[in-house]
């Protein structure tokens, strides 16, 4: 295919992009479509990438994309599971994105001898994405860097991890994610309403019951709407300090 072919990338991947470390190997794992391998390889922000796929059907697709760019001397696709069809030292960066929070540190803490050589971590979970600092943070790796993507009405955290020691003990700041609120990302605002609604409409829904498992569990997520409620006055700079 002509090389001046434009490719076009979801804010998502375009924020993955940016946290690439121009000239580094990337091991994208899970590249669906190809389009991340694509682009960098295109635009020379990595000299090569390895592009991983578990499914038969999604893997032979995206061989027969690599060869229709003409682009099998920079992108190398493996079959198999997560960070397992990797050598220790192979890749600086690992981008794993689209999947659940919970699956990204499966896939995470079952090839701990590949992760020790790893420079960076991109990871834009879809769900989760608090179970995934804490783990994080639980394994030597310290988030660098997050940001907001909002796509078709949806909120995407894209965030930037690498070796290093943080502890971060508060659940909630872990959960609505830390850098997010350090730097007061231009999303955030709107995450956190979206945030309180949900929890509001859970209350809600407990608010009939006599149950006493039900009562404590209505006291906790009035906390956590307390909680949020700060982050959010904070954020339009109501509040000097979260308690």
């Amino acid at each position: 295919m002509d090389g001046g072919y434009v490719l076009r990338l979801t804010k998502r991947l375009n924020a993955i992009v940016n946290y690439v470390t121009p000239g580094k190997i990337v091991a994208d794992i899970g590249t669906g479509h190809l389009q991340l391998p694509l682009y960098l390889v295109k635009t020379k922000r990595s000299p090569r990438v390895i592009a991983t796929e578990y499914n038969l059907g999604p893997y032979q697709i995206a061989c027969f994309t690599v060869a229709l760019f003409n682009e099998k001397e920079k992108i190398e696709l493996r079959q198999g599971n997560g960070l397992l069809v990797l050598m220790p030292g192979e890749a600086e960066i690992v981008v794993m994105a689209g999947m659940g929070g919970n699956t990204i540190c499966q896939l995470l803490s079952r090839a701990p001898n590949v992760l020790s050589r790893v420079k960076r971590l991109i990871l834009q979970p879809t769900t989760r994405a608090g179970d995934l600092r804490c783990w994080l943070t639980q394994n030597n790796w310290r988030l660098v860097d997050e940001l907001l993507v909002k796509e078709k009405g949806h909120f995407y955290p894209v965030m930037a991890a690498e070796p290093g020691i943080e502890v971060i003990q508060d659940k909630l700041l872990l959960a609505i994610g830390p850098r997010l609120v350090e730097k007061n990302d231009p999303l955030l605002p709107a995450y956190l309403e979206k945030q309180i609604q949900i929890y509001r409409r859970i209350l809600n829904e407990l608010a009939g019951s006599q149950n006493p498992v039900y009562f404590e569990k209505r006291r906790a997520l009035e906390t956590i709407i307390s909680k949020l409620n700060q982050l959010l006055a904070h954020c339009y700079g109501k509040l000097d300090r979260i308690e």
